[in-house]
């Protein structure tokens, strides 16, 4: 199948103006969901990165990402931070409200993770005697074990929480449940939690374990509630993660500001991928306005540093976020297919050559390209061979060619059993 405004820190500095602004100031108002992956943007707005370039960044908190969609698509906002997926959920026409939206920049890769209840971990490390530090595979395996006792006693299956349905959080939870054996729809139950609302129904018991954006795996494991067993690294770490989401018609209508704000935004990127910077990072984040999140817990989460549990078992993930290095940036089409790889894997679309191509239209290098020259863009072809690299390799050993996408599918000992059926992205 052939695809097709303070002042900013000294370190980092501030990019000069790409050009004169004719079209004036500009205020865009831009939808967030309190997590660190949002630095990117935030920094623009509180580190002087988007006034350099003659905008201003009105930043709104929201509760949850179906209310970012909804409020982009009736014009509320006019860009947002968004699920990677989401664009490409728009494109096909997949959710409750698919309003066309597409992405020319990246907010960078990494931040996800899985943890588990303290109580599902031990119970897990009963049964198939997991070392302390345990490979994010075997955990996978030992869950597996674990679910075959659950469903062997009668008992209720596991409640897993994810942020939404068209996420990278859905498609890695699943990815790590299916390479240890266990289908994502028959051997636990999927529900949809809002990321800071993650560690307190894991305490209360109303999940068993979560997929979500930093800090809140790490909130819950220093509670005491919550065990990570495994990080996105682990699954894959060029994952696209969250992008910058607007109308296509509004980019059309604006084609100057989208490019003073790709601008900003690489700007802002190079300065938050500084350790130098993270200091006041954190402390920009942890406010109220933001995460609302410790800034200690904030600040070691930007290093990588992993309290894994309450016990005092640690981990460091290097470059756990990269905000920028790496081409961490840039819109690249053939992660929009595998996106869409993982749609079809799990019953939420339908495989074809039209798919593909709206699939691929939702991320848009041709933008990025437009604002920061090819100088500035990786020089390999923008849909490629995922997961073949050393470093950047599939957790099970999977490789993602596009051009073989249904093969590709179909090579999955576990995938959805069910017919194709639009799904709603609420629940």
């Amino acid at each position: 199948m052939d695809m097709m405004t303070n002042t900013a820190s000294s370190s980092g500095g501030l990019p000069s103006p790409a050009h004169v602004n004719s079209e004036g100031p500009k205020v865009l108002r831009a939808g967030y969901i309190p997590l660190v992956d949002a630095s990117v943007l935030i920094a623009a707005a509180e580190f002087g990165f988007a006034q350099k370039e003659g905008l201003t960044l009105d930043l709104v908190k929201d509760v949850s990402w179906a209310n970012v969609r909804d409020r982009l698509a009736f014009r509320q906002f006019d860009i947002a931070h968004m699920l990677s997926p989401m664009p490409v959920a728009s494109m096909l026409g997949l959710g409750s409200n698919p309003s066309p939206t597409i992405t020319p920049f990246s907010l960078g890769r990494g931040g996800n993770a899985i943890t588990l209840s303290t109580r599902l971990f031990n119970r897990m490390r009963d049964d198939a005697r997991l070392p302390e530090m345990a490979s994010a595979l075997d955990n996978a395996h030992a869950l597996a074990q674990t679910i075959a006792a659950i469903k062997a006693r009668g008992a209720p299956l596991p409640t897993f929480g994810v942020t939404y349905p068209f996420s990278s959080h859905n498609y890695e939870f699943r990815y790590w449940l299916a390479a240890g054996g266990i289908d994502p729809d028959r051997d636990v139950k999927l529900v949809v939690v809002p990321p800071p609302l993650t560690s307190d129904a894991l305490a209360a018991g109303a999940i068993d374990g979560f997929c979500v954006g930093a800090p809140w795996n790490m909130v819950a494991s220093e509670r005491g509630v919550g065990r990570i067993v495994a990080a996105k690294q682990d699954i894959w770490p060029s994952a696209p993660e969250k992008v910058i989401g607007m109308r296509p018609d509004w980019a059309e209508s604006h084609p100057e500001t989208v490019s003073r704000l790709i601008v900003a935004l690489d700007a802002a990127a190079r300065w938050c991928d500084m350790p130098d910077n993270h200091d006041a990072l954190a402390a920009v984040l942890a406010d109220p306005r933001y995460i609302a999140a410790p800034v200690g817990i904030i600040r070691r989460v930007l290093a990588g540093e992993f309290n894994l549990d309450a016990k005092g078992n640690r981990r460091i993930i290097a470059d756990y976020f990269q905000f920028h290095s790496g081409f961490a940036n840039y819109p690249r089409p053939s992660h929009a297919l595998w996106i869409y790889s993982q749609m079809i894997r799990w019953g939420q679309a339908e495989t074809s050559l039209n798919k593909a191509r709206a699939a691929a239209s939702a991320y848009r290098p041709d933008l990025y390209r437009r604002a920061l020259g090819d100088a500035n863009a990786p020089d390999d072809a923008d849909i490629r061979i995922e997961g073949n690299d050393e470093g950047d390799c599939f957790m099970d050993g999977h490789v993602f060619d596009p051009a073989e996408l249904p093969d590709y599918v179909a090579s999955f000992a576990v995938k959805s059993a069910l017919p194709f059926a639009p799904h709603s992205d609420e629940t």
